[in-house]
């Protein structure tokens, strides 16, 4: 048993989060948060990739629910809402298995390929976090094709014993929460400790009714039905921190259980006999429960001119979607509510090694990764598969001057996917004969890809400019070549394409920033071409009463801008400007000439903030978001009008006796409380806006 475990674990495959950045550099390249100029010009120079850094000050700044909704405001980054417990993070208009998340180093893995269900990660326990907008595979292998959401949750403490407790709230749905941290330091040993609980109930939208298809339907109170849910988060770490040698285990669970909108669910709201007005907090059928179990150790050694790193980690993903037994054309009432259900492990594992030669900085590393997911249940989308993936990387960081640095990298990766046929449990009449109809075929596809990249920074006295060319690809997934069935909870059917090729992205991204003592000014330009994008294709064909999506390929060309300027206009004000364009064309296949489905459409914000102190422990800040009108869709899609809200932030550090500190914040979306609608939210296809006012309420007590 232990020889087959290590065996896996050298078969498994890690990112790796630190790769260009000092772990211990928490500076903030955002607006609205006290930058320190060198510092950040600093960490511009590590990396000629577009890099943002986010303390944890900001995220407990921007509070709103979920940790994608605190990110929304770096330009290019979007939380796509589930419900309005949990989101799913977006950049550049890629997410999902386009875009990778890695928590300490370790890239995260989940059923991500699912549009009804967050990140299973309790954002109460990150200290910093890290974007990265734009391909990064030569680091980051598959997933990383759109970017990189790194995530740090091993900050070691410095004092023997000290922690925080926080409690939250939040009026649109409800929500009442409890998160508690501790943490200390003996010797070179610490160790850390979270637990966070969340409740919530159903959110209120700015309506009394919506349609879906040829239904209208009356909501009672402006409330969806049965999308209440709960969160119970914990994580324990222990480790070792010397001067050469560092190393820590950290073990985390995270369970949610949200329920599915009823009367989108097939209507069971028509058929059911579940009361689901009688209280706005029951979670009744139709509901999802997920559990993310992980363990996973870091272990550094370094010198002053070497350093190594080893990650290990196991993974246990178990997602359940239940709901009441009602029969499906031909398909017989089933016995039990279980719909669905996932079970997935992955192990991975990643050794890397870094050395300063003269002007030069070396990096290579070897990583793997083993997925094993096995379904269950009477419904069916995807198949049960296994994939293993290697690869292996060199890059070289050269100084040329001081403030002029190149870097070059080129990666190699294999891969391997086994996906296993399927059958339905009941017989469909096919020319008169009962047949058990099959899903999915049995398959086993191998992929090879060569990546590449190279890039320039160059600080010129005020200005930082940064370029970077490079080459990703990304394997396609399980439901990519084998889904076929109803997804109800996006009210569509979709069907896999079993002879998809590896995604390729070629992509140049740039960017230039200037900053005195008064302004800061970032513009950030970029260029994608896709030979072979995968995508769900929307048909004019209905299946089993829902619109048909086919996944497909074709050429595609993206280009976008971010740009940003920050001013502090005296010591007590504050302003800032930002906003973001993507423009996507397909250049082949059978909507040629289209965008992508669900594009993000142009946006704006514009914002001021009043520092209550000189040391800005005060604040209170307006701000107003714009969103233009989305009429580049994909027939049969539907154009969205564009939309304008209205927010208010505040916040408030208050020094106790002891070293105990008060932290009061409060954040309020959509003050006006105005009816618009999210072209990138399934929601939208069944007439449902998004949230209304919604007024979010954090005390936290830091000790």
């Amino acid at each position: 048993m232990t020889t087959s475990i290590l065996a896996a674990l050298l078969m498994a495959c890690v990112v790796r989060g630190n790769a260009d950045v000092a772990q211990g550099d928490t500076t903030v390249v955002l607006q609205g948060v006290t930058v320190s100029g060198q510092r950040q010009r600093d960490f511009q120079m590590r990396t000629s990739q577009t890099a943002v850094q986010v303390s944890r000050d900001y995220l407990q700044e921007h509070f709103s629910g979920s940790l994608m909704q605190a990110l929304e405001g770096i330009p290019g980054v979007k939380a796509m809402a589930i419900g309005s417990g949990q989101s799913k993070p977006v950049i550049r208009g890629l997410g999902f298995n386009r875009l990778a998340v890695a928590e300490d180093g370790i890239k995260h893995e989940g059923q991500q390929w699912g549009d009804d269900h967050g990140l299973e990660i309790d954002q109460f326990a990150i200290d910093r976090a890290e974007v990265i907008k734009g391909p990064a595979a030569l680091l980051y292998g598959s997933d990383a094709i759109g970017g990189v959401l790194s995530l740090y949750t091993n900050h070691v403490p410095t004092q023997p014993f000290g922690g925080s407790v926080q409690l939250f709230g939040r009026s649109n749905n409800e929500q009442v929460g409890l998160s508690a941290k501790i943490g200390g330091r003996k010797g070179r040993f610490f160790y850390r400790a979270n637990a966070t609980l969340i409740d919530y109930a159903d959110f209120r939208v700015p309506t009394d009714s919506i349609q879906y298809y040829s239904y209208w339907i009356k909501l009672n109170d402006q409330r969806l039905r049965n999308t209440a849910g709960s969160e119970r988060d914990g994580s324990v770490m222990m480790g070792y921190a010397g001067y050469n040698f560092h190393t820590d285990v950290r073990v985390s669970d995270s369970y949610s259980k949200s329920g599915f909108f009823a009367n989108a669910h097939g209507l069971e709201v028509r058929l059911s006999d579940i009361d689901y007005d009688h209280s706005r907090r029951d979670i009744d059928l139709p509901y999802q429960w997920v559990n993310h179990l992980k363990v996973l150790s870091h272990t550094t050694w370094r010198t002053d001119d070497l350093s190594a790193e080893l990650n290990l980690a196991y993974q246990n993903n178990v997602r359940e979607e239940r709901s009441e037994p009602v029969s499906h054309g031909y398909m017989p009432k089933p016995d039990g509510p279980l719909e669905r259900r996932f079970g997935k492990s992955t192990y991975t594992a990643s050794l890397s090694l870094r050395h300063e030669l003269g002007h030069h900085t070396l990096q290579g590393g070897l990583c793997g990764e083993y997925q094993h997911n096995r379904r269950d249940g009477w419904g069916f989308i995807i198949p049960d598969f296994e994939a293993a993936s290697m690869g292996g990387y060199v890059m070289d960081r050269y100084a040329l001057r001081d403030n002029l640095i190149l870097n070059a990298g080129v990666r190699l990766d294999h891969a391997r996917t086994r996906i296993h046929s399927y059958h339905d449990w009941y017989t469909t009449p096919v020319d008169g004969t009962p047949v058990y109809q099959q899903r999915s075929t049995r398959q086993s596809r191998h992929f090879s890809s060569l990546t590449w990249s190279a890039g320039v920074n160059y600080n010129l006295g005020q200005w930082v400019m940064k370029a970077n060319v490079g080459k990703s690809f990304r394997v396609p997934i399980p439901k990519e070549l084998g889904a076929d069935g109803i997804n109800y909870h996006i009210f569509r059917y979709e069907r896999g394409n079993a002879q998809l090729d590896p995604e390729e992205s070629y992509q140049l991204d740039a960017s230039a920033n200037w900053a005195d003592d008064t302004w800061e000014v970032e513009v950030e330009p970029y260029l994608n071409y896709f030979p072979n994008y995968i995508y769900l294709s929307p048909t004019a064909q209905y299946v089993e009463g829902l619109q048909l999506y086919h996944y497909t390929q074709a050429r595609v060309v993206r280009y976008g801008l971010e740009a940003q300027a920050t001013g502090h206009l005296s010591e007590h004000w504050q302003a800032h400007l930002q906003g973001e364009y993507l423009y996507a064309r397909q250049q082949s296949g059978e909507k040629k000439g289209y965008t992508l489905p669900f594009s993000t459409p142009w946006s704006a914000d514009a914002g001021v903030k009043y520092l209550f102190e000189r040391k800005g422990e005060g604040f209170i800040g307006l701000n107003v978001h714009i969103v233009g009108q989305q009429d580049e869709i994909v027939p049969p899609e539907k154009p969205t009008d564009g939309y304008w809200t209205l927010n208010l932030s505040a916040g408030k550090t208050f020094s106790l006796k002891g070293g105990t500190a008060l932290n009061v914040a409060m954040r309020a979306d959509n003050l006006l409380d105005r009816r618009y609608y999210d072209h990138t939210s399934y929601y939208r296809l069944i007439d449902v806006p998004e949230p209304g006012r919604n007024v979010a309420l954090k005390v936290e007590i830091e000790f």
